[in-house]
């Protein structure tokens, strides 16, 4: 194996499978996470919870991790084929002492890997555990034996539970008949969608709903357009009201309305965040700093408290969970609610607010999102460069003397009264990422022209 130091991410472990990821490299990983919360929880069995995705190479490298946790002593409840939020809930609601999902997100087929979690299903960064874990295998440290073997069960309740346990942050009754096309890209969103929509009068057509870890109709990556082609395409041709995507591991979720267009993260984020303030006054709401201004608008007018955050999914919870936030939303589709159990993505409770929120009016989704289109968005481009420290030093020297505010949470971040940006770069290539937004789509294009311009020189 090649490269074994890469497969360590900020937020997760990620790899190819059969080159830099393999069944004896997640066991080693499984123990030397074991040990971590061993140290933790001293004079304590632990019992962690182990879940897998639908990938080809999920059951083998489960098989190795629940092998490996066994061998140090640690009792395993295997939950089985389960969504990443499902997993977290089953983590939290269980009170387990933490857990390992087998999963490589929205990565394509090739990729597998682990997400790991403390108890109350609290994320484990590369600051809190995966550096730690990752320079102990590379150092090459050998485990004394173990004597006594821990135990393994098994539980197949758990997709019921988690949604049956969503349903109750929600008022089922007050759900408009909608028509709704979800496209679930052959993941794990299939699974939690199956039982929610057992207890609604939405009618579903389902797209790519079986389970298949070779992808073979998209990418499971609702953040790229192409692969949500297909479903915009579909809720025109049906009349849909609403279409919606999830990912690999089913934890981002996307909606679309009754026109076939994405309602953008940022605005779904703010709906969200209205939401959860009617009943949480004054809360503090986190989003990450990629541009999405309209966000922040909407949860200073529900009289909220906006906190930006990095960039990352474990550290966008963290954050959170410091600032005692009641929601979080993330603009690559994680979002987070805070719980009695835990704070963690929790696409079905949002799935079911959103629709409570969207059956109050007569008029069509489209129509009610459209005055929320205030700002208009470059996406995330990405630029290769080797001296990611000197070119943002350069749009730094460039730009920060006429900015209105300058941040250095995560990259650079600087906004104007017109137009604002992030530039940062990517934390395992040679990369840097731009997010621009403006007031106009002239605006728009003519200063991410600029800026790329000057990243790429």
């Amino acid at each position: 194996m090649k490269n074994i130091a890469d497969i360590f991410k900020a937020y997760d472990i990620r790899g190819i499978y059969g080159k830099q990821l393999d069944e004896e490299i997640v066991k080693k990983i499984a123990q030397f996470f074991g040990e971590l919360l061993k140290k933790e929880n001293p004079h304590k069995t632990l019992t962690l919870a182990v879940a897998q995705d639908m990938r080809l190479s999920s059951p083998s490298l489960t098989k190795s991790v629940i092998a490996g946790l066994v061998e140090r002593g640690i009792n395993v409840v295997d939950v089985g084929l389960v969504s990443t939020p499902a997993f977290y809930f089953s983590v939290a609601e269980f009170n387990y002492d933490g857990g390992l999902m087998i999963s490589a997100s929205h990565n394509p087929k090739e990729y597998n890997g682990l997400k790991l979690v403390r108890h109350s299903a609290l994320p484990v960064s590369g600051n809190t555990g995966i550096k730690q874990i990752r320079d102990q295998i590379v150092q090459g440290i050998i485990l004394p034996h173990h004597q006594q073997p821990g135990r393994v069960i098994t539980r197949s309740d758990i997709v019921k539970k988690h949604v049956q346990s969503a349903i109750q942050f929600s008022s089922l009754e007050n759900i408009k008949p909608f028509k709704i096309v979800i496209d679930a890209a052959n993941s794990m969103g299939a699974t939690y969608f199956n039982e929610l929509f057992k207890e609604l009068p939405c009618q579903v057509i389902k797209m790519n709903f079986e389970l298949d870890g070779s992808f073979p109709n998209h990418e499971a990556d609702p953040f790229k357009e192409q692969n949500n082609l297909s479903l915009m395409k579909r809720i025109k041709q049906e009349k849909a009201d609403l279409g919606i995507a999830t990912d690999g591991d089913g934890d981002r979720i996307f909606y679309f309305d009754n026109e076939g267009k994405l309602i953008d993260q940022s605005i779904i984020r703010g709906l969200l965040a209205q939401i959860f303030l009617k009943t949480n006054p004054g809360a503090a709401i986190c989003y990450d700093l990629r541009p999405g201004k309209i966000t922040k608008d909407m949860i200073e007018a529900a009289g909220g408290k906006p906190v930006v955050t990095r960039v990352g999914h474990s550290l966008i919870k963290e954050q959170a969970l410091k600032t005692g936030a009641v929601f979080a939303g993330e603009s690559s589709g994680h979002f987070f609610v805070k719980t009695p159990i835990g704070f963690f993505e929790a696409p079905v409770i949002v799935t079911l607010k959103l629709l409570q929120q969207w059956s109050v009016s007569d008029q069509t989704i489209a129509d009610q999102v459209r005055p929320l289109r205030k700002y208009y968005q470059s996406g995330e481009i990405n630029s290769d460069v080797e001296d990611k420290a000197g070119v943002m030093a350069k749009i730094l020297k460039k730009y920060q003397a006429e900015a209105q505010t300058v941040s250095q949470l995560d990259g650079i971040t600087l906004e104007y009264s017109d137009f604002w940006f992030n530039v940062r770069a990517s934390n395992t290539e040679a990369k840097l990422r731009l997010n621009l937004e403006a007031k106009t789509p002239e605006l728009c294009q003519e200063k991410t022209q600029e800026l790329l311009a000057l990243i790429r020189a």
